[in-house]
């Protein structure tokens, strides 16, 4: 039984670090974008796995093995599920999105991009798909474009349309900006970059825990996301890719499990997923990412975006009644995040001072810098929601914040 926007008011209940008190304050969590908190049943599957049930995987027959490894196989299929992916074998487990993506500019790199090849990304990217290429670029001999957004913080189609040629061979976008919250067209993107016969990338971490993902209604060819940021264990994320294109890439790491046979003359490698996941994986991490999956499917993604916009639309009216206010990133369509910057005021005063009163934001580039230099900021402070937010936190933020104004002005 899935929930309803009006049973939202009580989920904050399921997380046990939002009981806390920060400075003799309740706690308002509003940096969801950089990590989430964790739901009991997280915290209780991740303790019972280790006091009850710790095993290795793949490797050994004992019991405790087998059930490790069909746990573990498991989330597999509820990843794939989750994103609809066409078969379980196209899901690899990562430590979070950074290693994901750069498991692709690795492997498909190696494997596919040559001296003069382009690689198309936006100026709303997070770092860790701006880097990643950079380097690819640097070592392949390629070439770094970069499409431009307007002064909403919106990806001009008609500019990046015009950066799409023979040369591309990838386009690598964020679903939705960390710093903006903007959500791009990624259907629409994905068939222009498939018209120009390039493959498509799509930066999941945002997106992944706030609204549907459907990669083959997408047609993506990669979706990177990360455990955290949906309510599960640090240290695990998933890599979608197309099982063509996986099986034609390189692995981006040696060791055990990701191979067939070996011998010091030459080694063969195992079949996907495996041939991607060297080494003893993050096994508990895993079965707790499992949970968190189950948690927000109970819930229903679409009934998480619907509250989660409920509070944008709450949050955006609210703060226009705080004198000198500037939003950063008013895009049409948009997702649970808010940056914004005060005449006058540098963002990290802003950030201690809600946090002697209780509420925790994010001050800075938030990895983003030149998103955030796009707007002539040398910084902004970010609200990011969660499932678990409410109205009367942002009615309390409000006022706080004005609070903080006053005093700093």
């Amino acid at each position: 039984m899935k929930q309803t926007l009006l049973n939202f008011e009580n989920l904050r209940g399921d997380f046990p670090m939002l009981k806390k008190t920060m400075h003799g304050k309740p706690l308002i969590y509003f940096d969801s974008g950089a990590t989430t908190q964790k739901p009991q049943v997280v915290i209780d599957t991740l303790s019972d796995f280790y006091r009850n049930h710790y095993g290795t995987v793949h490797r050994a027959v004992y019991e405790l093995a087998t059930h490790s490894t069909t746990e573990f196989q498991n989330v597999r299929f509820q990843v794939a599920t989750l994103i609809n992916a066409a078969k379980p074998e196209e899901i690899v487990f990562t430590r979070g999105t950074t290693e994901s993506i750069n498991t692709v500019a690795y492997s498909f790199g190696k494997g596919f991009i040559r001296p003069g090849d382009e690689i198309l990304i936006t100026e709303m990217e997070h770092h860790s798909n701006i880097v990643p290429w950079q380097l690819l670029c640097e070592d392949r001999g390629a070439v770094l474009k970069v499409a431009p957004m307007n002064e909403r913080g919106e990806l001009i189609m008609e500019e990046f349309t015009k950066l799409l040629n023979s040369k591309t061979k990838l386009v690598a976008v964020t679903y939705m900006a960390n710093s903006l919250g903007t959500i791009n067209p990624i259907k629409e993107i994905a068939a222009l970059a498939h018209e120009a016969g390039a493959k498509i990338l799509v930066d999941g971490a945002q997106s992944t825990p706030h609204m549907p993902i459907d990669v083959q209604d997408l047609d993506i060819d990669f979706y990177a996301f990360s455990g955290h940021k949906i309510y599960g264990p640090t240290g695990v994320g998933v890599l979608y890719g197309k099982e063509e294109l996986l099986n034609a890439m390189p692995p981006y790491q040696g060791g055990g499990d990701m191979i067939d046979t070996v011998t010091f003359e030459k080694s063969s490698y195992n079949d996907l997923p495996l041939k991607f996941e060297a080494g003893t994986p993050m096994i508990a991490e895993v079965i707790g990412l499992g949970a968190a999956i189950s948690y927000i499917t109970e819930i229903g993604l679409e009934n998480i975006q619907a509250w989660e916009h409920e509070l944008l639309l709450h949050a955006t009216e609210r703060l226009k009644e705080v004198k000198g206010l500037k939003m950063i990133g008013t895009a049409a369509k948009k997702g649970g995040i808010i940056s914004f910057a005060i005449d006058g005021i540098h963002p990290l005063d802003i950030g201690t001072l809600l946090d002697l009163r209780g509420v925790a934001v994010r001050t800075g580039f938030h990895c983003a810098q030149p998103a955030v230099r796009r707007f002539s900021e040398t910084g902004t402070t970010r609200l990011s929601f969660g499932l678990y937010n409410n109205k009367s936190e942002i009615d309390h933020f409000v006022t706080a914040l004005q609070e903080v104004v006053r005093l700093l002005k």
